[in-house]
């Protein structure tokens, strides 16, 4: 970022406050964009290949949001994580181990992760509404990607309880 970006940042914003919780969030991405890949894998059980084709698609999109923190991060002049360990150290939302690779019980796992991801993208939207303009479009874009998600997931739920009453 410019100097006198930073300038109007540093003045209306704890940039190393920020900074950190970017960090925390960056962790949060790399990790479910894991569970996400792992658990399209080796889902199992009704409506298989579609959870599998979400569970992708969700991914990338995390994996896409770990590369719009990073380049914020370098732009504020921080340095992300950068050891994978550090990862389940700052995470705001943890991994779950998808041990129970049924449908169900990914569809389940997955939405908590997404309802945590809105908690914590939420609060950034917040912090940097009217200090910070490039960070605050970030977060928003990524918040609607993470909402986006949430009912992606919901639906797919919804479906399987229709299909299991039936």
């Amino acid at each position: 970022m410019g100097s006198k970006g930073t300038e109007i940042v540093k003045a209306k914003l704890d940039v190393d406050e920020l900074l950190k919780l970017l960090n925390k969030a960056f962790a949060d991405e790399w990790l479910a964009y894991y569970q996400y890949w792992i658990g399209a894998q080796i889902v199992v059980g009704p409506m298989r290949g579609l959870l599998e084709a979400e569970l992708m698609e969700h991914a990338g999109d995390e994996l896409r949001h770990a590369g719009m923190l990073v380049e914020r991060m370098i732009q504020l002049g921080g340095t992300p994580l950068i050891k994978p360990e550090d990862w389940y150290k700052e995470t705001n939302c943890g991994y779950e181990t998808p041990s129970d690779p049924s449908v169900r019980a990914l569809l389940v796992q997955n939405i908590k992760g997404e309802q945590c991801a809105i908690v914590v993208y939420n609060k950034l939207v917040e912090m940097t509404e009217g200090k910070d303009p490039i960070t605050h479009k970030m977060v928003l874009e990524i918040l609607a990607d993470e909402v986006e998600h949430e009912e992606d997931l919901e639906a797919i739920l919804e479906d399987l309880e229709k299909l299991s009453t039936k």
